[in-house]
């Protein structure tokens, strides 16, 4: 029997990091599951380079059987697409934090100029009977400028952030074209039930749209699909990660410093969503009302910085660091520091090794599309001697990962209670608990998230209209 040949998938996202000889290996679990199915498919991914400069003809770099596409975006693009309508814009107001939208008509703009742009440069580039796949919440319009171009392939779009409630998005200026948008592509993916059903809801009261029994969501004379469908981790490299060298040896380091006391981790990209002030605060609240526990834990925090141009990324910075220095100068002694606060990142073995030797990871962001820290934690863990995961209960995590501690991270007494619950624990439901994470982690992992998106894209009817 003659085997179908695979369909070459085109991936298409924001940021795209060349491999090269020095720097081989793929950033991220998101990024070995999509170059994992690029090469078999002698497939493309086409991104922006993160260099400002002027736009030209991609740049194809092939390494290792995987091929990348690259364009550089001029510093104007950079500021109103990039740092203006994404993160100034677009994450906040995705991120539940109106307080922190700024709607600048510049911005929109530039969005929409820079998502043509990546539509007149790729669009050449892709066969009839190619598989496109798009990626978050830069490239929304993406989808529909292809279809302007006559393409009628296969096109799916996967949100990797929360979708925020109707109410909320209306405040977004020309919401509806947004929105209008995403029917261009075939197959839309979200890291959660909860928000598929609020994208469900925005179609029904603000597009009349018809929510089918099978899935389907169909406006006007347009149907598309829309699942649910949550990222993973890269378990299996992720557990040779966690047996390395490097990873026992940063273990063995972490139990030595400790001197007996109990670790607690917090690992952030450095970002408002992730309530990091709230989790310090909820910290001080434990040692405030504990202080029979001082001496006997800390929390270590390592909050590598992001975005660092844009204004609310330097204010959480400055508060966090004046909160922890507060923490530390109320609570330290002599022989022991409450609070490690490390503003840099480690490699993945590294990790393994701390949240292998943390007693509790806790994991608290006011909104988060899915979180995987968390089971990166979980499937780091002693098998026999699991630390306890506190997880926030606005984590898309926490819809797969109910053996954790569920927590209101708005609440520091909340927090500070969980602190105290998992630190005193027994053996025998630490383990209850972390088993049937453990084997979700692994069995829904990133390989998994990919496949049961792209089975789906292939099974939609073929070629939308041009719109």
């Amino acid at each position: 029997m003659e085997c179908r040949p695979l369909t070459r998938l085109i991936v298409i996202s924001n940021r795209v990091q060349a491999p090269t000889a020095e720097q081989p290996g793929a950033q991220g679990g998101l990024a070995v599951a999509l170059t994992a199915a690029l090469r078999e498919t002698n497939g493309i991914w086409f991104g922006w380079s993160g260099e400002a400069g002027e736009t030209e003809a991609p740049r194809f770099v092939t390494y290792d059987g995987v091929t990348s596409a690259t364009i550089d975006l001029p510093e104007q693009d950079v500021e109103e697409y990039y740092d203006g309508y994404a993160n100034r814009t677009l994450w906040p107001l995705f991120h539940y934090r109106l307080d922190l939208t700024e709607f600048e008509r510049d911005f929109q703009g530039g969005y929409e100029r820079v998502n043509q742009v990546f539509g007149d440069v790729i669009g050449p580039h892709i066969r009839p009977d190619d598989l496109v796949w798009v990626h978050d919440y830069h490239l929304i319009p993406l989808g529909w400028l292809l279809r302007r171009q006559g393409l009628e392939n296969r096109i799916g779009f996967f949100l990797h952030i929360p979708w925020p409630p109707t109410k909320l998005l209306t405040a977004l200026p020309h919401h509806r074209r947004l929105v209008d948008a995403l029917f261009a592509y075939d197959v839309i993916g979200f890291q959660t039930r909860e928000w598929l059903e609020t994208f469900h809801d925005y179609v029904i009261h603000e597009m009349n749209g018809e929510i089918g029994a099978d899935g389907t969501i169909t406006v006007g004379s347009r149907t598309i699909r829309a699942i649910a469908c949550p990222i993973g981790i890269d378990a299996q490299d992720f557990v040779v990660s966690r047996d390395s060298e490097e990873a026992l040896a940063t273990h063995a380091r972490m139990v030595e410093s400790s001197i007996g006391r109990s670790l607690i981790v917090g690992v952030d990209r450095l970002d408002y969503s992730k309530g990091l002030e709230e989790r310090f605060s909820g910290y001080q609240r434990y040692l405030e009302t504990r202080p029979g526990a001082h001496a006997h834990v800390y929390l270590l925090q390592i909050a590598p910085p992001s975005r660092a141009s844009v204004q609310s990324y330097q204010d959480i910075r400055a508060q966090l660091d004046a909160l922890s220095g507060r923490i530390n100068g109320a609570f330290a002694d002599i022989d022991w520091v409450p609070l490690r606060y490390v503003n840099h990142g480690y490699p993945r073995a590294v990790l393994a090794g701390i949240y292998r030797a943390a007693r509790v990871g806790l994991v608290t962001p006011l909104r988060d599309g899915m979180n995987l820290v968390a089971k990166e934690y979980v499937a780091a863990q002693d098998p026999d001697d699991p630390g306890v995961l506190i997880l926030s209960r606005f984590a898309g995590a926490a819809a797969q990962m109910d053996g954790a501690v569920l927590i209101n991270p708005y609440s520091a007494d909340d927090i500070a209670d969980a602190i105290e619950r998992a630190l005193t624990m027994p053996l025998e439901e630490r383990i209850a608990r972390w088993r049937p994470m453990y084997e979700n982690v692994m069995r829904e992992d990133v390989t998994w998230w990919r496949r049961r998106f792209t089975d789906v894209l292939e099974q939609a009817p073929a070629g939308g209209r041009a719109l």
